[in-house]
């Protein structure tokens, strides 16, 4: 991992936790310089042009929800251990963890009304179902990059209720093709490109259709701890990871991390040892190692403690 080191008592980032613990979510505005998110946008859209080319648009102009980001465009890396964006990603979850879930988002706009569905929902899938408590843990926070100017509403923006990461039940419709207010306290967020959201998966959200002119485009990357399974598929990343030089920290982050990689395990792991999902050996993870190297391991922080 490159980039600024940033303290997580820095008061920058106390502030945006606090806002995040309060709201569910906070916004990173101009986290990516125009350069990068042009950048970014650029390996999208390449992406994109594939996946028409490859008969994966069903429909011309139709949408574009790729699972597995990195996978799929391996120039956006870079998005993973952002220095603007990861440092609070760390400071909320720890060092033992990956991304497990991401994708890349292409929304042209629609040109007839849609039937209506109720989309509100919290990410997790059947961990919803699964855990008995409330409100539910929150185990993972998720990154959204902005590449498309959606600063006015109605521009596929992403809808969230503040506050709502702490209750686990919103009133909604018997059935999600019956007509439904949003919930009461719903907003639209609006961001410029290379303008970040940071959000809990608990927050109760939704995307609003696409009836402007401007095509939405986005990365959202999952991160949780690395004793919970991954959705992404990454295996075919293996051998690219070293080819192009992904550091350790983004290796750990894609899921790949194996002494017999080339990935650096520590000192006395043998061979296709690696470290241990669960963090039994600390100082075998890389993102540990980057974090104690800069003297970031807050003892007042449960989370980063070995």
């Amino acid at each position: 991992m490159s980039g600024t080191v940033v303290s997580t008592a820095g008061p920058d980032l106390a502030a945006r936790r606090a806002e995040f613990d309060r709201d569910g979510f906070t916004i990173i505005r101009g986290a990516l310089t125009p350069d990068e998110a042009g950048r970014y946008r650029e390996a999208l859209d390449r992406v994109y042009l594939a996946a028409e080319a490859g008969g994966r648009i069903k429909q011309p102009g139709g949408a574009l929800h790729q699972l597995s980001a990195i996978a799929h465009c391996p120039a956006a890396v870079g998005l993973l251990d952002h220095p603007a964006t990861f440092p609070l990603v760390w400071s909320i979850l720890g060092w033992n963890i990956h991304v497990y879930h991401s994708h890349l988002d292409v929304h042209p706009p629609v040109r007839s009304r849609r039937p209506f569905r109720f989309e509100w929902h919290q990410d997790g899938g059947r961990q919803n179902r699964e855990i008995e408590t409330e409100p539910r843990p929150r185990l993972s926070v998720k990154l959204a990059y902005w590449l498309s100017d959606v600063s006015q509403p109605g521009r596929g923006n992403f809808k969230v209720v503040p506050g709502s990461h702490r209750t686990n039940r919103i009133s909604g419709p018997p059935r999600r093709d019956i007509a439904w207010p949003d919930p009461e306290g719903a907003i639209e967020v609006t961001a410029a490109p290379g303008d970040v959201v940071l959000f809990d998966r608990r927050l109760w959200h939704a995307r609003s259709e696409n009836y402007s002119l401007y095509t939405r485009k986005a990365m959202f990357f999952g991160y949780t701890y690395r004793w919970i399974a991954m959705r992404d598929e990454n295996d075919g990343l293996r051998a690219d990871c070293l080819a192009a030089g992904f550091t350790p920290v983004q290796r750990q982050l894609l899921g790949g991390l194996r002494a017999d990689d080339g990935a650096g395990a520590g000192a006395g792991a043998g061979a296709g040892a690696g470290d241990h999902a669960w963090g039994h050996e600390p100082d075998d993870t890389p993102l540990y190692r980057w974090l104690k190297e800069h003297d970031l391991l807050d003892p007042a922080n449960p989370p980063l403690k070995p």
